[in-house]
This record gives structure tokens, C-alpha cells and sequence, in this order.
């Protein structure tokens, strides 16, 4: 019952194998909760500003 015996844990270590005597880390489940919608209240303050139209561009004259 040492190194070389399949049959102990330590045998199983030695080896680097699994089996009944030496079982491996179960992984724990994480269940991550699901987050709540949050209905927004729509105010005036918090509109957003209203876009400015765009400059419109004019020619310039070359001068002679």
C-alpha cells in the first residue's frame, strides 16, 4: 500500500490519475441575478436640447 498501489489515493496521486478513492473538486454554480428594468419617469428637465440646423457655407469671392 504505497506509491505503486492503484488502489489508495496515494497510488492515485502518483499515477495522476481519478477514480473513486480520489475524486476531483466539484465546481460551484454561480447564478448571477437578473437585474430589474427601472421604468424612467420622463420630466422637461431631462429632454434632451433640441439639435441647431447646420451653418450653411457661402462662397467666397476670389479676389482679381
Amino acid at each position: 500500500m504505497g506509491k505503486g498501489d492503484k488502489k489508495t489515493a496515494k497510488g492515485k496521486r502518483t499515477m495522476g490519475s481519478y477514480g473513486v478513492t480520489r475524486k476531483r473538486k466539484e465546481e460551484k454554480v454561480v447564478i448571477v441575478p437578473k437585474e430589474k428594468k427601472v421604468k424612467k419617469v420622463a420630466s422637461e428637465t431631462t429632454k434632451p436640447a433640441a439639435k441647431k440646423p447646420a451653418a450653411k457655407k457661402t462662397a467666397t469671392k476670389k479676389s482679381e
